[in-house]
């Protein structure tokens, strides 16, 4: 992954962020979430998922030799992470956090942050150390938020991102089950369910029977399940602890007041009907719905009672695709997101079909796959939110593409001014890797500046303090857009018509693009009053932009070279 999207050691965190949440776009996230520059206040990554609800800050460490412990001095460094992010004057933060740091904020604020994920991320083993020094970090977080009116609504998790810890992950996203071996159990009765592609039963199972199933092979059981057990805590609104009191004080009633559980298995072998029961012989499993409830069960102090019965139904799948959809719908956690909803739409089959005859070049149109995504996800792949948020930017709507990217697929405005009966796939490729060299810029003078502050010109280092800004790639795609005109020298009565002359990959097209991304930002300087508070506003970017495009025509004459030979490889 380094390789492919030429990222730095800190890309060890956005890996980890891919394989936990199996997100889109690696290179996007790494562009939007890798701190920029060294004066970072020990925070290397910072990635904020308001569709999710989540943020994760992470610290990265990746050692060059082998090690018995990933130093712990770094863990602590968290804190220091926590107090500048978290509770710091905002104006006083370095350039490289302060935008991020103020959307974390104001996602807390908004409660569209439910879920706070505090990483330690290296490739050595686990330590008591780290252990102790994350559970601090945990309560420094704890008292940073509670100066926050909804923080105590939030659940923070410490965690070490070990070694071993990437490699379950890994090895999770590849395969849906991990565990494989085989239970015998007695049930009371079982309804069976078949179809072509797959099979059903339903039946109940002893507390006792899942008790010792998550004592056994604790998280190996949420394989298929990407949000896995969340704990017992106060801050969990008393979901889970409810779920205990109620198997403690009122076993009887469990069966009628829980959801249950839904595990797929890799085989199953019902036997037939007796006075005592059935016989029911499982292979493998792996929990799709039903984590709490499996959680709280298994992290009983004492045996559960005998009179605690847990509904649950097993699903045997011979088709990827059945699998994929299984843990798809059935998991919480993996509900259906916005693209989804357009995944069948005529646009996006048309689309799907057009991408066949692009070189290197893969699109989903909406569509996803299961779990192992994460990892056999192609490089060539255009990820849709990141295809949506392109066009949004480079078609005058820059503020949408950064901070409400659902919105481009659920708000039907939003979509059909995007994908147009000539939106083609050609089009994408023109705006999906102008975004993409610019990120890719971001990235580079983040990754020198990190390795040598004194690499940089004076030039760069005012690109990287203007890149560092939220939704800067959105407003300098929007604004060389605007400025098509003036590069191509001749009017442009519809924008969607504008792709590069010969049929080439998106990355041959991020080539094409980088001199214009170049020089558009040694001009950066000129749109500082689109940002408030580090972050682009509607009404600030409107403000901003006709000045800047206004500059860009000035200078036309200066800059004839460059946009003679870029027009050379366009038409409209």
């Amino acid at each position: 992954m380094k390789e492919n999207y030429n990222l730095s050691d800190d890309a060890i965190g956005v890996f980890a962020i891919n394989l936990r949440f199996n997100l889109d776009d690696i290179q996007t996230i790494a562009a939007e979430s890798i701190t920029g520059g060294g004066d970072d206040k020990k925070c290397d990554v910072l990635y904020v998922d308001k569709e999710r609800r989540i943020a994760i800050i992470a610290q990265c460490y990746v050692s060059q030799r082998v090690r018995e412990a990933a130093p712990s001095n770094k863990a602590s460094d968290l804190n220091t992470a926590i107090t500048w992010l978290l509770s710091a004057d905002i104006d006083k933060l370095p350039p490289s956090i302060r935008g991020r740091a103020d959307e974390l904020r104001s996602a807390i604020n908004s409660g569209d942050v439910k879920q706070i994920y505090i990483w330690y991320v290296h490739n050595n083993p686990s330590s008591k150390n780290v252990e102790e020094e994350l559970r601090a970090v945990e309560k420094s977080a704890r008292a940073a938020l509670s100066n926050y009116p909804s923080g105590r609504d939030i659940n923070i998790f410490s965690e070490e991102m070990c070694k071993n810890k990437l490699s379950r992950l890994y090895m999770q996203a590849e395969r849906t089950v991990i565990v494989t071996d085989e239970f015998n159990l007695s049930v009371p009765d079982a309804v069976q369910t078949e179809e072509t592609d797959w099979s059903s039963v339903v039946t109940n199972v002893s507390g006792e029977w899942l008790y010792r199933l998550y004592n056994k092979y604790g998280t190996d059981l949420f394989s298929a399940n990407l949000r896995g057990y969340l704990g017992s805590r106060d801050s969990d609104s008393n979901i889970n602890n409810g779920i205990k009191s109620t198997a403690n004080t009122q076993p009887k009633n469990f069966y009628v007041y829980n959801n249950g559980v839904t595990a797929l298995v890799l085989d199953y072998e019902l036997g037939r009907r007796t006075k005592s029961g059935r016989k029911l012989k499982i292979t493998g499993i792996a929990i799709v719905n039903g984590a709490q409830t499996t959680g709280s069960i298994g992290s009983l102090e004492n045996y559960p009672s005998g009179d605690l019965k847990i509904p649950i139904r097993f699903v045997k799948a011979s088709k990827d695709f059945i699998v994929a959809n299984v843990v798809r719908y059935n998991n919480l956690q993996n509900k259906l997101q916005a693209a989804d909803f357009k995944s069948t739409d005529q646009i996006q089959e048309r689309l799907r079909l057009e991408f066949d005859d692009i070189p290197e070049a893969e699109y989903e149109g909406g569509r996803r796959g299961g779990a192992s995504d994460a990892i056999k996800r192609s490089k060539f792949t255009l990820p849709s939110y990141t295809v949506g948020q392109s066009l949004s930017a480079f078609h005058g709507n820059p503020v949408t593409a950064y901070d409400k990217k659902s919105e481009l697929w659920t708000n039907e405005n939003n979509y059909r001014q995007i994908f147009t009966e000539r939106t083609t796939a050609r089009h994408i490729v023109f705006c999906y890797s102008l975004l993409k060299a610019i990120n890719e810029k971001r990235l580079d003078l983040s990754s020198r500046e990190k390795q040598d502050k004194q690499s940089l010109t004076q030039i760069e280092k005012n690109s990287l303090d203007f890149l560092n800004n939220k939704g800067s790639n959105y407003l300098l795609l929007h604004v060389i857009s605007q400025c098509m005109e003036t590069i191509l020298s001749k009017p442009i009565p519809n924008r969607f018509d504008l792709t590069f002359r010969d049929n080439i990959s998106p990355g041959s097209a991020v080539e094409l693009w980088t001199p214009i991304v170049d020089m558009m930002l040694s001009l950066s300087n000129q749109l500082e009053s689109a940002f408030s508070r580090n972050r682009i506003s509607n009404e600030s970017v409107n403000r901003t932009v006709p000045n800047f495009v206004g500059v860009v025509a000035s200078i036309k004459n200066l800059q004839q070279a460059t946009f003679s030979e870029f027009a050379s490889k366009v038409v409209a």
